[in-house]
């Protein structure tokens, strides 16, 4: 009688903290890089076609037509270590989306330093853990212009743990054909074997500064909807 009793207060404890998550359509992990190849203008940058991307028609048509009719959404820089730039937030219309994009446009640079990918692919992977935020799926969206790992555990054991949590990982990778020794130039291959993965997993290139905007707006959509885009990479690893 005891155990049973037990298991009974468990199942109720366990009802009570469901109902006290709030309850979202999808948790969305942004991480922007920061590292040395990125510098002032180009980090202010990324948060302005964060911003813009979040406050586009297609976007929160995105959001407010899905089953939920919102998402939560946090926004996060890395380099060698990580900064959370907008904590996280539910989008459900152009109230909310333009509250993110005030928020993201606000704080002072806070993460510094060199490449250190996989500690980056953990810290997104403790913020969706320790949200308090109930949502049937969890994405990690992964920006950068190089795969360097100079700090940190190792991208694959990194990328691996968080998979093993049900998070998919899509990447934004940034081309730079004016420096090839930042970009890479294998940069998209590299990214689709080496960081994105899990269900429906894809990325989608940022040709330069002149479209990342558009292609932020399209990630979004995609991922909002759950959608894998026709002529994009999905890892043949992905589970």
């Amino acid at each position: 009688m005891p155990i049973f009793k037990t298991l009974i207060a468990l199942f109720f404890a366990g009802a009570v903290f469901a109902q006290d998550r709030e309850e979202v359509g999808l948790e969305l992990v942004l991480l922007a890089d920061a590292s040395g190849s990125i510098d002032s203008e180009e980090l202010a940058f990324q948060r302005q076609g964060y911003a813009a991307a979040m406050q586009d028609p297609l976007v929160l048509s995105a959001i407010t037509g899905s089953l939920y009719g919102n998402i939560a959404v946090t926004y996060v820089e890395w380099a060698t270590n990580t900064a959370v730039v907008v904590d996280w937030m539910v989008i459900d219309g152009p109230e909310s989306a333009k509250a993110f994009a005030d928020a993201a446009a606000a704080p002072p640079r806070q993460a510094f330093g060199r490449n250190a990918i996989g500690s980056a692919l953990l810290e997104g992977k403790h913020l969706i853990e320790g949200n308090g935020i109930f949502a049937p799926r969890a994405v990690i969206d992964f920006s950068g212009d190089s795969i360097g790992n100079s700090y940190g555990p190792p991208i694959a054991e990194a990328r691996e743990e968080v998979l093993a949590a049900g998070i998919t990982i899509n990447a934004l990778p940034i081309l730079r054909p004016e420096d090839g020794r930042r970009a890479g130039a294998n940069l998209e291959r590299e990214y689709a074997t080496r960081i994105i993965g899990g269900p429906a997993a894809f990325m989608v290139t940022a040709e330069g500064r002149d479209t990342f905007a558009q292609a932020v707006r399209r990630k979004l959509v995609l991922e909002i909807s759950g959608t894998v885009p026709d002529g994009y990479t999905v890892a043949s690893c992905c589970r």
